[in-house]
């Protein structure tokens, strides 16, 4: 499966990340692990994520108040799987 960040969620990934690290040295870093769990585990379980609207689906990052906003696209889903 291929992950995509669109333009703004990347800048606004590197925003909170650039906060965090001046908040505290080493947790910028901390929060994209973070984040990169939570891609992780959309890509391991792509349907489990909330749905939001329509095809949008919504993840909860584990430490930090984050979440990731996702579509998934061109997979069936595992109650359509024959």
């Amino acid at each position: 499966m291929r992950v995509t960040f669109n333009e703004l969620a990347e800048r606004e990934l590197n925003e909170a990340a650039q906060y965090y690290e001046l908040e505290q040295p080493g947790l910028g870093r901390a929060f994209l692990t973070d984040a990169r769990r939570c891609v992780d585990a959309v890509v391991d379980h792509p349907h489990a994520g909330h749905p939001v609207l329509g095809t949008v689906r919504r993840r909860l990052c584990h430490r930090f108040p984050y979440a990731l906003l996702y579509t998934v696209v061109g997979m069936k889903s595992a109650s359509s799987r024959s």
